[in-house]
């Protein structure tokens, strides 16, 4: 039996890297998911890897109008969710004095506009007693040099999540952060040169960064009833980064 048999999961940027594991991970365990991403044929390829209980819905997390197509999906596909896991983010370098108005608006577009509509727009499907997960990123905990938009993006979704624990006691619905930190995967290799993966890498106590499939671990605990005492935490999985 596994953990989410029955149950009913969407997946915002879904469609690479630890969110995708995740995917597989929750179909694994018995839910049917689905995924959202913003490239159709990167969507497709997810959807074929997952194989089974997928739905796939082309959009962008930061376009409200997409959001009501995906949710629009589940309704008339499933009628209602037990997991959401809004994992859609992105975010670039860019140094204190030379940040520019459109990296600004992109990232918090998505990261912390697109995450709280996100989570709006799904709250009249979830079930009682389900499960919200966000993506937070541990750049917002340790400051590294040239990361400030994207930190500042991701900082604001610990505060959600403190917010909607007390908004959605009554419904029972849980609200936590998964905080990965250097995770292998394509957005991490888009955004980094060998040289910075070698500085990333020197701060983890391992030495080695993390595994899409060890965060989606993470993930299942917080979307399974294994975790049903867990409500309003930043669990962090990093592997120790920010704590030395």
């Amino acid at each position: 039996m596994g953990k989410l048999d029955g149950k009913v999961a969407v997946i915002t940027g879904g469609t690479s890297g630890m969110a995708l594991a995740g995917a597989e991970r929750f179909v694994e365990e018995g839910a049917h998911v689905f995924v959202m991403g913003r490239r159709q044929d990167v969507l497709d390829t997810a959807v074929d890897r997952i194989g089974r209980n997928v739905t796939g819905v082309q959009g962008d997390s930061g376009d409200l109008g997409d959001l009501d197509h995906l949710f629009d999906t589940v309704l008339h596909e499933k009628g209602s969710v037990d997991v959401l896991w809004a994992s859609a983010g992105a975010g670039e370098q860019g140094r204190l004095g030379e940040i520019t108005e459109e990296q600004f608006d992109a990232a918090f577009s998505l990261n912390a506009k697109g995450t709280l509509f996100t989570v709006q727009k799904a709250l009249p499907l979830l079930n009682d007693g389900g499960s919200i997960i966000m993506t937070g990123s541990n750049a917002s905990l340790r400051g590294y040099p040239d990361w400030t938009v994207y930190a500042g993006s991701k900082a604001v979704l610990p505060a959600y999540a403190r917010v909607w624990v007390s908004e959605l006691r009554d419904r029972r619905i849980r609200v936590n952060v998964l905080t990965p930190g250097q995770v292998s995967s394509p957005m991490m290799e888009s955004v980094m040169s060998d040289e910075m993966k070698t500085q990333f890498e020197s701060v983890i106590p391992r030495r080695q960064m993390g595994r899409p499939d060890e965060i989606a671990s993470v993930a299942l605990f917080l979307a399974s009833d294994d975790s049903s005492y867990v409500n309003g935490m930043e669990l962090v999985a990093d592997g120790g980064t920010t704590v030395i």
